[in-house]
């Protein structure tokens, strides 16, 4: 198959075997990937990764491997996404890690990481992963919509890390990629959300959904309308927003 692997700082294209699958997991043909910052990240040395990166993505399930003839039915020809995190308890590991014990599997000692940790990615014509990673798409989502739906997911999470009920108003510091879901997510719970960037054309697209904004030049001039208090600086975006959250 084609696969894209990272060489000395750049994707080099290179044919090499299909994934063999495990028992429980199943062989997705990837119809779209997308780039992340991590990606790029990745290619500048992140985590030291030597392989296919790739994370967001959407595909088929066009095998799974060592499953009921009920399950089998399931899955295949299924358009689905999946989570990043392969947990120990998917590569069959006995005993299984403290948090895969507590069903913390996300955060499993001895995870790999789709595309960025000890695994092979999206970009790619197929990958594997366990089938307890995959979720349905949806035939009412397209795949330009559901290539989000990993990077939506981290976004996401905000909502079970914070108790954003207890807000009236929210400010994001940056105006990229993440920044727009994450203020997307908040607005769904907070009345106001301010995002405060650099890019005019980037906050034009964040005030098309619904977005307050705020331009500023990201060096010492936005100090301009500070005062000092109590012996600290207190910055605008703080004084206009009950909570701050930074992205980029």
């Amino acid at each position: 198959m084609l696969s894209f692997r990272t060489v000395n700082g750049k994707l080099k294209a290179t044919s090499k075997p299909v994934p063999k699958l495990r028992p429980g997991w199943a062989l997705v043909r990837v119809r779209l990937a997308g780039i992340c910052n991590t990606d790029i990240e990745i290619l500048r040395g992140y985590h030291a990764f030597r392989g296919t990166p790739g994370h967001e993505f959407v595909g088929e399930v066009v095998e799974v491997q060592d499953v009921s003839a009920a399950t089998k039915r399931k899955w295949l020809g299924r358009r689905i996404c999946g989570e990043i995190n392969v947990s120990c308890s998917a590569y069959g590991f006995k005993p299984i890690c403290d948090f895969c014990r507590r069903g913390l599997k996300a955060h499993c000692a001895r995870r790999t990481v789709l595309g960025i940790v000890a695994q092979d990615g999206a970009f790619a014509e197929y990958l594997a992963l366990p089938l307890e990673n995959l979720h349905v798409v949806p035939k009412n989502v397209t795949d330009e919509q559901a290539v989000f739906v990993e990077p939506l997911a981290a976004a996401c999470e905000i909502l079970d890390q914070v108790e954003v009920e207890k807000f009236r108003s929210a400010a994001v510091l940056g105006d990229g990629k993440l920044a727009q879901l994450i203020a997307l997510v908040l607005r769904t719970a907070i009345p106001r959300v301010v995002m405060y960037g650099k890019h005019e054309k980037k906050l034009a697209l964040a005030r098309r959904a619904g977005i307050q904004t705020k331009r500023v030049s990201g060096d010492a001039s936005d100090l301009n309308g500070s005062k000092k208090v109590s012996g600290s600086w207190s910055k605008l975006p703080a004084r206009q927003a009950d909570w701050p959250w930074r992205s980029t």
